[in-house]
């Protein structure tokens, strides 16, 4: 595969990344959970309902999961529903 295919196809596989992120923030917003798109839609920032640090949510794992908390918390990106409840409550603590 030459360089600007490779590019081409590093590209489709970050669009998904940030697909699934859009997906993730828009479940999340209907739960009532701040969550806001960053960088470029690299990084879904979730915010805490008291006070302290938001928790910053990134696809990793080949593009299989949501991580969090240093990627010590992980969802299946394919379950959005339960990954937003799951973190609707991580950040309700």
């Amino acid at each position: 595969m030459n360089s600007i295919m490779q590019a081409a196809m590093n590209g489709f596989g970050q669009q998904d990344e940030a697909n699934a992120l859009i997906r993730l923030r828009d479940e999340l917003v209907s739960l009532r959970v701040r969550a806001e798109l960053r960088d470029n839609n690299s990084a879904l920032m979730v915010h805490r309902l008291e006070h302290g640090l938001p928790v910053w949510v990134f696809v990793g794992y080949g593009g299989t999961h949501y991580s969090w908390q240093n990627a010590e918390k992980r969802h299946p990106v394919d379950d959005v529903k339960g990954a937003a409840n799951v973190l609707a409550e991580y950040v309700a603590k």
